[in-house]
């Protein structure tokens, strides 16, 4: 498994559980890492042990899910918009933190190309929903990246979230 891929497992694991309301990011990120979560990757596994979890694999879902929780009411108004006829509430809590994860990293993570962003988040949606997940993930994903590409990202953000950008 590469690195930015069990990091957005990591990201998903912990936003999956600050969202059924366990606990805040802060305590959700400890916890995570104080439960040895980081020993669930049956494939790190060298002779009987498991391997540590690499820093850049932390940094990276560090990274993230403090971007995702410092944006959640953008990312939310954003998945709001382009979700059509689905309410937040309404779409499942993995696909729900699969797409903010995605919808981040489309928007603030130039460095990621957004084919990748869109491939790793349908990938996580068939692997911890369904098939049917992935197709909606992509569905939404693909109606945003698209509204991304027509604008600057600036004027977009401004766009889709009805809020004032300073800056």
């Amino acid at each position: 498994m590469r690195k930015r891929t069990k990091a957005r497992e990591i990201v998903l694991q912990i936003l999956y559980q600050i969202d059924i309301g366990e606990d805040r990011y802060t305590d959700a990120w400890k916890k995570f890492w104080a439960e040895g979560n980081n020993l669930e990757f049956e494939d790190e596994i060298v002779d009987g042990y498991h391997k540590v979890i690499s820093s850049e694999i932390k940094e990276f879902s560090a990274e993230l899910a403090s971007g995702i929780v410092n944006n959640l009411e953008l990312l939310n108004k954003i998945i709001n918009e382009y979700a059509e006829n689905w309410k937040l509430s309404r779409i499942a809590i993995v696909e729900r933190n699969i797409l903010r994860l995605a919808v981040y990293e489309l928007l603030f993570c130039p460095q990621i190309p957004p084919a990748v962003s869109i491939n790793e988040a349908v990938d996580l949606a068939k692997k911890y929903s369904t098939l049917e997940a992935g197709k909606f993930v992509n569905g939404v994903l693909d109606k945003i990246r698209k509204a991304k590409l027509q604008v600057s990202p600036k004027e977009k953000l401004t766009k889709m979230s009805n809020l004032q950008i300073v800056g």
